[in-house]
């Protein structure tokens, strides 16, 4: 059996450290047992600081408990058909309270765990039984969602003195003779993390009677990450520059930690020229992650963090001994606020700049001069008409909602050119009815112009006088045919 296993605490008193934590705790406990509905306990910290091992702990105080932990996929379907239903039935075989303990919550992401966190929310808010989380990282985005609804209580790395008599016990209890130098050195590298200093303690002891200096060889220097406030505080309150590079070595976004140093530089510094030089520096720093962020060379990344580490750690003349109370950066939570404001100005931004044919940037430029020409409601109208705006994206250049203009009288003007062609198409039509009759007309006098040659006729011959009238009238009825438009 490993040695973290065997020498884990079965009880709240075997806790080593965070005595006033346990006791929270106990009174969390005290309160669900006396039949007192109490929060969901939410317990934060590092990892190796005992955490797991409260849970269980507590567990043992109630009839049953079920758990999650990481290596478990924890999706909204399996977190809703284990721990959703384990949260509103009661246990088979007893009537007693049963504890949810979800491990590692912080670890929530990717395909396999779609979902849960969003039914962590519903068993939050649902269940009837108690329920304990645990996570690394308090700043973790994954935990916000829930975080506000919980019991937070921070369970703080374990003390190097702790650490070193819990060591001394183990020796004992193993029968392996040690040098104190040797078990204060793997107190101190385990940089609070319980855990990993039974582990090195068991490499280095296991199998043998005794150790001394020369077997901190076979273990190796801890990979250890501050968070962010430790970072900060050892920034503020030291001049020593390895340390503070030590310090400025931890897994955070870069940026974030010089907005948790500039929030908390005049808490902890007092003389105003230490205060603008400290500042100086961090203006130093974000220039320098802006030409990261612009190049895309993010070997820039290095200049801002000495710029905000050893710059702001030597802006200081001496260190101050005093209590200064760190909190997060307050800019984020001013974003916050104004992130409905920012979503509408880019809204209206991104429009102008489709029809505009111009950039974001550009379109922003321009919000001064739209506020003077939306005191005029005709163009206003016209504008807004133009680039497609909504009632609330029109406010952010005129308090008043735009009226529709009065629709003008439709006055067209006489077209010269249409004019004289349809004259042009009447007067054509005329002469081509006048040109008609023109014809009939001298058709119908070309007889009287031009009389028909008569032949000669005797007056001895009857039948040719029988027959002239009957050509007469043919001739009479072809003139009149002339007329006649069937």
């Amino acid at each position: 059996m490993l040695w973290t296993e065997k020498y884990r605490p079965r009880s709240f008193d075997q806790v080593v450290g965070n005595a006033k934590q346990v006791k929270e705790i106990k009174e969390w406990v005290d309160q669900w047992i006396k039949g007192e509905k109490q929060p969901c306990l939410f317990l934060v910290g590092p990892p190796g600081t005992g955490k797991t091992t409260l849970a269980h702990i507590i567990g043992r105080e109630f009839s049953d408990y079920v758990e999650l932990n990481a290596s478990d996929k924890r999706s909204y379907d399996i977190i809703k058909n284990t721990v959703g239903e384990a949260s509103a039935t009661r246990s088979l075989f007893s009537q007693g309270l049963k504890l949810i303990i979800l491990d590692e919550v912080d670890g929530i992401h990717g395909t396999d765990d779609r979902g849960g966190s969003r039914a962590i929310n519903k068993i939050i808010k649902e269940g009837h039984h108690p329920m304990i989380l645990t996570a690394n990282d308090p700043y973790s985005k994954r935990i916000k969602s829930f975080k506000s609804k919980c019991k937070v209580v921070n369970i703080k790395k374990v003390h190097t003195n702790s650490i070193n008599a819990l060591l001394k016990r183990i020796c004992s209890k193993e029968g392996v003779s040690f040098d104190d130098q040797v078990l204060k050195e793997l107190a101190k590298r385990s940089n609070g993390d319980l855990r990993s200093a039974i582990n090195d303690l068991e490499v280095l002891a296991r199998g043998k009677d005794s150790i001394d200096k020369s077997n901190l060889e076979e273990v190796g220097v801890k990979d250890s990450r501050s968070n962010i406030f430790d970072s900060v505080r050892r920034v503020l309150k030291s001049k020593n520059l390895p340390k503070i590079r030590q310090a400025m070595y931890l897994d955070e976004d870069p940026t974030l930690v010089m907005e948790v140093m500039a929030e908390n530089i005049p808490r902890e510094y007092e003389k105003p020229q230490e205060i603008q030089r400290a500042y100086e520096m961090i203006s130093l720093a974000d220039l320098n992650f802006g030409r990261a962020r612009s190049s895309r060379n993010y070997s820039y990344w290095r200049y801002a963090s000495d710029f905000m580490g050893i710059g702001v750690a030597l802006s200081k003349k001496e260190t101050y001994r005093k209590f200064a109370r760190y909190t997060g950066s307050t800019s984020f939570a001013l974003l916050g606020k104004t992130r409905s404001k920012r979503d509408l100005r880019d809204r209206v931004a991104d429009k102008m700049a489709e029809k505009m044919h111009i950039s974001r940037q550009v379109a922003i430029s321009q919000f001064p001069y739209l506020s003077l020409i939306f005191d005029n409601d005709e163009m206003a109208y016209e504008i807004a008409t133009y680039l497609g705006l909504e009632d609330d994206e029109v406010k952010l250049f005129r308090k008043r909602k735009i009226k529709k203009p009065p629709k003008k009288k439709n006055i067209t003007p006489k077209k010269i050119g249409t004019d004289i062609k349809s004259d042009g198409i009447n007067s054509s039509i005329y002469t081509k009815k006048s040109e008609k009759k023109s014809k009939s007309d001298n058709k119908k006098v070309k007889p009287k112009d031009k009389p028909l040659k008569k032949k000669k006729i005797s007056k001895n011959s009857p039948e040719e006088d029988k027959t002239s009238p009957d050509t007469n009238k043919k001739e009479k009825e072809k003139q009149t045919s002339l007329f006649s438009f069937n």
